[in-house]
């Protein structure tokens, strides 16, 4: 795929926009894309190519892994597994929202993604939303830097150091709020906090124990 590093305001046309993030990520590209928190490097998941072109956009090493987004529950239960019903009305009181949750998951995905764990987001974003309804995929995402540097939040300095390597940068003229998303593990028997960004744990938790 050529590198052509398109850049497509999405306040334009949002469906157009949609349209043509969901053509890279079929085709197997990488896109850069506004998110619930800060910009995001997109692709397919389940793409190892796209996959290790994320990982050499970013020079990050290929055993991490990254922030997966969906559309909703009824997508997540297709990869991990749940324990309890208690962790389903959880995720039903804290998505759409900041919040991205690592689940052990279910055989077949730890098949094909060689993982046994992974984190997964239901984004508060109108892009991020139509665009997971129009692939009905997990989403690949995390942060615009090279490893070693901060993430990029202002589109104009995406574009000057990442245009030419990926297919498209989806861009918004709107303010947007870059506070990370909190990170929380559901793996095990207690909710166990990872990193805490824009939503406080103590809020998180007390939701989980309610």
């Amino acid at each position: 795929m050529i590198k052509s590093g398109k850049l497509i305001n999405i306040d334009l046309d949002i469906n157009i926009a949609v349209e043509q993030a969901s053509k890279i990520y079929f085709e197997g590209g990488v896109f850069i894309y506004p998110t619930d928190t800060i910009y995001g490097f997109g692709a397919n998941p389940f793409n190892q190519e796209a996959v290790k072109r994320v990982n050499e956009i970013k020079g990050r090493e290929a055993g991490k892994w990254y922030i997966l987004l969906i559309n909703g529950i009824n997508e997540l239960l297709k990869y991990v597994e749940l324990k309890s019903e208690k962790d389903m009305d959880f995720l039903i009181s804290i998505w759409p929202n900041p919040v991205s949750v690592i689940f052990n998951l279910n055989n077949k995905t730890k098949s094909i993604l060689k993982k046994d764990t992974a984190a997964f987001r239901v984004p508060n974003n109108r892009f991020c939303q139509k665009l997971l309804s129009e692939i009905k995929m997990p989403l690949i995402s995390t942060s615009v830097n090279k490893n070693t540097n901060a993430p990029l939040t202002e589109p104009s300095l995406i574009k000057d150091e990442f245009a030419s390597e990926v297919e498209a940068v989806f861009y918004t003229e709107k303010k947007s709020y870059y506070d990370a998303s909190t990170i929380i593990d559901l793996c095990d028997s207690e909710l166990k906090i990872v990193r805490e960004g824009k939503i406080k744990f103590e809020e998180l938790l007390a939701k989980y124990e309610a």
